[in-house]
């Protein structure tokens, strides 16, 4: 059996009759939306949705600048006059 990753959950038949009746029920929280009982998506507010694409771009580029903090010491230093 799969787990539920939320404490909110919906079959396919209820979020056809209202999506956004369930994310108000569920006060902006996931809500799992099951089928034969066992989950097949996960419904979020836009903004919920936003913020993890936000934290998911900003962990690929911390991941980024980390790589690149290793090629620090081979760096070249130059002024801006020189460019």
């Amino acid at each position: 059996m799969n787990t539920v990753l939320s404490h909110f959950s919906a079959s396919v038949s209820e979020l056809k009759k209202s999506p956004s009746g369930l994310l108000e029920q569920s006060n902006g929280e996931p809500v799992a939306i099951l089928n034969h009982n066992r989950p097949t998506a996960y419904l979020i507010p836009a903004s919920t949705y936003e913020e993890i694409l936000i934290r998911l771009e900003d962990a690929e580029l911390m991941e980024l600048v980390r790589s690149r903090e290793e090629e620090k010491s081979q760096a070249k230093e130059v002024s801006l006059d020189d460019l």
